[in-house]
Formats: structure tokens, sequence, C-alpha cells
């Protein structure tokens, strides 16, 4: 029998503590510097981490299969709120096309780590899908895709701590590919030229209104709160019953069942055709996407209570080997076509942030070079893979027998 200062089922303590965890992260997040270079995500981790390994709270809970089992399901469509195809098909130009190119790099890059690294990690089939879908969209996809395989705490908190050793790395890599005489020899950069030359046009960030504080009414979360549970109450039953009477007597059958029997990808589609049909009056809901970010930092808490101190230090250096192959294709993929289809520099860099980072850093480090055109492509195509992120993802798990 676990012993902590908070038991097991003492419900309302846990969920006070877990959502105090994760409004402190969001808070040094925004508000310290440390906080914003470490993200909030990882802090919330870090914090649920500390308490269940000193014996405060307990490492099961009923209070943390409520966040599993509702509250990311509830997450995605806020998240999604945005996803207009039409609007992204249009207004994202020509990054859409590099973006997409990129995103075969990481399912690529996903199948060659895998098969280079099966033979020394047992669980690797269950971090595929989750690194498949975080690299094509974000921390929504990872949750996701965590959740739709049942992974495990340790092993999810594992992979959210390589993941993001990872990304440091990876940013100042494309930082610093933003400079190199290398590939500014060999790559055309019309906004770099433009910026050096000193001839900016002058024009606010096309982004500006998106970091704002906005004004949230009582409508907008009702509306919100009630369209997400509408959609995640419908989706539910119709992947359970797709999943009863799609059989799964072959390979493509088999896939099928997969991938319409899966409740995240049911959410996903039917977030993405109803912001395709009302676009004006579902991604004009405000606060959707705080709310949403906002549980999602609940999950990362969740996550990070069962997690072994003693996991993470022997398994999360072989899972960064597999994030850095799976990264390193993307990049591969995403300069060698860029290159030889005549993009730009500027626009190869944010697709592949865009693609593994997600909108939010593909947004900023547009906004931090001053690379002001691309920064609403930038959130318009990292959008695109909150909603290609499952995708892949289930149907990478698919591939692997999952």
């Amino acid at each position: 029998m676990e012993h902590t200062l908070i038991s097991a089922d003492n419900t309302w303590a846990l969920f006070a503590i877990i959502a105090a965890i994760a409004t402190l992260a969001v808070y040094l997040e925004q508000k310290t510097k440390i906080g914003s270079k470490v993200t909030g995500c990882v802090m919330a981790l870090i914090g649920a981490m500390i308490l269940s390994n000193t014996g405060i709270i307990p490492l099961d809970a009923p209070a943390y299969d409520f966040v599993w089992s509702y509250i990311i399901p509830l997450a995605i469509p806020m998240l999604l709120f945005n996803a207009d195809i039409k609007r992204i098909g249009k207004e994202s130009g020509r990054l859409l096309i590099i973006y997409l190119i990129s995103g075969i790099g990481t399912i690529a890059g996903g199948i060659v780590a895998f098969n280079l690294l099966k033979g020394a990690f047992a669980d690797l089939n269950l971090v595929l899908p989750m690194m498949i879908g975080t690299y094509t969209g974000g921390s929504v996809n990872l949750v996701a895709m965590a959740d739709a395989y049942n992974v495990g705490g340790e092993l999810v908190s594992s992979s959210v701590v390589a993941d993001n050793l990872l990304m440091a790395l990876y940013f100042f890599a494309l930082i610093a590919a933003a400079g190199s005489k290398f590939f500014l020899k060999h790559y055309k950069h019309p906004i770099i030229d433009e910026l050096t030359a000193g001839s900016e046009d002058g024009k606010p960030a096309g982004a500006a209104t998106f970091w704002q504080p906005k004004q949230v009414s009582l409508k907008d979360i009702a509306i919100c709160i009630a369209l997400s549970l509408v959609i995640v109450a419908v989706s539910v039953n119709i992947s359970k019953v797709l999943g009863e009477v799609i059989p799964t007597s072959n390979f493509g059958l088999s896939l099928l069942n997969g991938l319409l029997g899966n409740q995240y990808l049911i959410i996903t589609t039917l977030t993405m055709l109803v912001a395709t049909l009302f676009p004006r009056q579902v991604g004009e809901i405000a606060g959707a996407q705080e709310i949403g970010t906002y549980l999602i930092h609940i999950f990362f808490a969740v996550i990070g209570v069962p997690a072994s101190i003693y996991m993470i230090v022997t398994k999360a250096p072989l899972l960064l080997l597999f994030c850095a192959i799976i990264v390193f294709i993307n990049m591969l993929f995403s300069f060698v076509f860029g290159k030889l289809l005549r993009f730009s520099l500027e626009e190869i860099i944010i697709s592949s942030n865009a693609n593994i980072g997600g909108p939010t850093t593909a947004a900023a480090m547009a906004i931090a070079k001053g690379w002001n055109a691309l920064i609403v492509p930038a959130i318009l195509v990292g959008t695109l893979g909150y909603v290609l992120g499952n995708y892949y993802g289930i149907f990478a798990g698919t591939l692997v027998g999952l």
C-alpha cells in the first residue's frame, strides 16, 4: 500500500495540486526568462515529478485517470478551432508545399529511427507514434498518441524530457543555419537580404494581434466548452461503432480499423470539418486556444506524477538519440528538397520549425528574426500540423503493429 502525504482517494486535493502546478508553470513560462526557455509543459512535468518522488502525492489515483480520459479529449477540439483547411491552403502559399515535404521527412525519420534502435528499446513502438505526432503538430498530438496507445506515464515522461532536450539543440541549429555562410551561399534568402539592406517596408507584423491579450466573454466560454463536448461525444461514439464493424482480417482492413476506430482521429477530423464549414463562427471563439493550452499543461503535470527519476536518467539518452534521428532526417528532407524546388532559406527554416516545434515556435522565430511575411503562414501551417499529427502518428503506430 502506497503511503503519501496526500492519499489517492483525496480527489479534490489532488485536483487542486495538479491545477496549481499547471498554473505556476504557465506563470513562470510567461514571466521569467528561464521559464520561457524550459517551457511551461516541462516545468509542470518536473513539478509533479518532484512531488511524487518525495512522497507528497501518490503515483496513481482516480484523479489522474479522469485527466487522461476526459480532460485531454476535451482539449483537442479547442486547439483545432482555427484549423480551416481552405484558409490554410489559401493564405499559407508556398510555405504549405515545403511544410508538407518536411512532414514526409518526419515520417521517414521515425521509421528509420525505429528500425535502427528497436533492438535496444523494447517499447520503442509506443514512442514512435508519439514522436511523429509531436514532430508534425505539437504536444497535443503527443498527448493524443500516448492516450490512444495507453502509453505508461513513465515512458511518456522520459519521451517528453528527451524531446525537450533535443528541441533546445534543434532551435540552436536552425538559428545558426539562418546566419551560416554555407546556407547563405547555396540558398536564396530575399527576406534576409531585405533586412540587411535596411529596406523593411515598415508594415506591422501580420500576427501581432495573435500575441495580444484577448477579450473573452461568457458566450465565448460557453460555446467553446459546449462545442468541444459535442464534438468529443459524437466522435467517441462514431469511433466505437466503426471500430466494431470494420474487420481486421487483413493488413488493409486492419489499417482502416486502426484509423477510423481511433477516437482521436475522429475528433481531429470532425473538428477540422466544423472549422472549415464555419470558419468565422468557430475560428472567432475567443479563449479556445488559451483554455485548451491550459488543459494540456494539466496533462503534463499528470504525466509527471509516475515519472521515475531513475528511468529518465537511464532511458532518456536513448530516446534522445531516437528523437535526434527523426529531426535530422526532417531537416535533411527540408533543405534538400527545398533547394531542388527553389524555396528560400527562410521558408525552409520556418517550415521545418512548424513541423518540429509547432505554430507557436515557428511564429516566434519568424518574429524574432524579423521575417514578418512568414509569421501568419507559420501559424497556419503549424495549425494544420495539429490535424496531420494524429493521422501520421496513428498511421505509424499501425505500421508497427499497435
